[in-house]
């Protein structure tokens, strides 16, 4: 059974930071897309940041320059370190294994942002 587990989430202020963790066992770090995703209140999910199992990584538009991706190969673990938070970075962020049409998802961790 495939586990991505997350961390990390918590309540902030504007401007503040968070860092994110979500582990994973090897078999899925290392061959599959990580991604983290993130849903507020009445909205579709969305994606945030995804790195590749080469280390290339994309991240949004809206958190471009405030979101880094990362892995940590050592102990299987992708790390979203989230800075200069604003209060619409608020919701629900879930990590996310992707391969092909294989997708694992985590449960979520919430992140409040208050003005």
């Amino acid at each position: 059974q495939v586990q991505l587990v997350e961390s990390g989430g918590g309540f902030v202020q504007a401007g503040g930071s968070l860092r994110l963790s979500c582990a994973t066992s090897g078999s899925i770090f290392n061959y599959y897309n990580m991604a983290w995703y993130r849903q507020a209140p009445g909205e579709k999910r969305e994606l945030v940041a995804l790195i590749r199992p080469d280390g290339t990584a994309n991240v949004e538009d809206s958190v471009k320059g405030r979101f880094t991706i990362s892995r940590h190969n050592a102990n299987n673990t992708v790390i979203l370190q989230m800075t200069s938070l604003k209060v619409d970075d608020t919701g629900v962020y879930f990590c996310n294994a992707n391969r092909g049409v294989v997708d694992f998802w985590g449960s979520g961790t919430l992140v409040t942002v208050s003005s």
